[in-house]
């Protein structure tokens, strides 16, 4: 039997993920491009957030004469995210690195707001 000749059971019990009528596999990964999709509108839409608090810190810093550079708190912020990493299954060199540039827009982001006249 070859493999365009499968029986939906036998496509998805190789595919599980697979719907069965799906016979060139084009339909399912045009699902999971759409929810790819709507994962990324989430995380860009979490990042966004992320910086709009990072921009009322950066205020409230100004306000109060906090200094902007915060090293203990970024140790902090790279540590919870090696966790996540580890209890997930990810690579902490990733999320460091992820969470790096993150840091970096923040504190480029801060110095804008506190060193505002």
């Amino acid at each position: 039997m070859s493999g365009h000749d499968e029986s939906p059971s036998a496509r998805t019990a190789a595919h599980p993920s697979a719907p069965a009528g799906d016979q060139d596999g084009l339909g399912h990964l045009e699902t999971l491009r759409a929810e790819l999709d709507g994962t990324d509108a989430a995380l860009l839409e979490a990042i966004r957030h992320r910086l709009d608090v990072c921009a009322r810190i950066g205020q409230h810093k100004k306000r109060f004469a906090i200094p902007m550079m915060q090293p203990q708190r970024i140790g902090v912020v790279q540590a919870r995210a090696a966790a996540f990493a580890q209890a997930h299954g990810l690579r902490p060199e990733f999320l460091y690195a992820l969470y790096a540039q993150i840091i970096e827009e923040t504190c480029r982001l801060e110095e804008d707001i506190i060193g505002q006249a």
